[in-house]
């Protein structure tokens, strides 16, 4: 299995913010999307960055009150790890574990194509274990 099949059925869509908007314009973002990051993207086609509920939270830390007069490019990973379509599941998976990553854009070439959660991962998984129990059983069934 690999990332399009994800992608197939949670759609391409994503939440992209521009670097010079405001923390607490991203704040009211995610919670409007109910979603945990967002890419930064001055075009909304290509990466520039990408900022989290995690790096809001750590801002706050550090920041205090005075967040709120900061950007998003303040606070935004600008390192972005990113995956393709047609890396594997398991491949996703590795990276989120070993990196401590939660959300991963999907990119073809320099082009924005989505974004994979370790949410979407984990349920993608569950389903595939699912159909591999039912196909066991019903095998099993059969040869009675």
């Amino acid at each position: 299995m690999h990332v399009a099949d994800i992608l197939k059925r949670k759609g391409t869509a994503v939440i992209t913010v521009r670097p010079d908007q405001s923390i607490e314009h991203l704040a009211q973002r995610l919670r409007a999307e109910r979603v945990g990051a967002a890419i930064v993207s001055e075009d909304g086609a290509t990466v520039d960055g990408i900022i989290s509920e995690r790096d809001v939270s750590h801002g706050l830390a550090v920041h205090g009150v005075a967040i709120t007069n900061l950007t998003v490019a303040d606070l935004m990973t600008k390192g972005v790890v990113t995956c393709s379509p047609d890396d594997t599941i398991a491949h996703v998976a590795r990276v989120m574990t070993q990196r401590r990553i939660r959300h991963l854009p999907v990119t073809v070439g320099q082009e924005l194509a989505g974004i994979v959660s370790v949410g979407d991962v984990v349920k993608h998984r569950l389903d595939e274990l699912e159909l591999e129990a039912n196909v066991l059983r019903d095998y099993a069934v059969s040869r009675q």
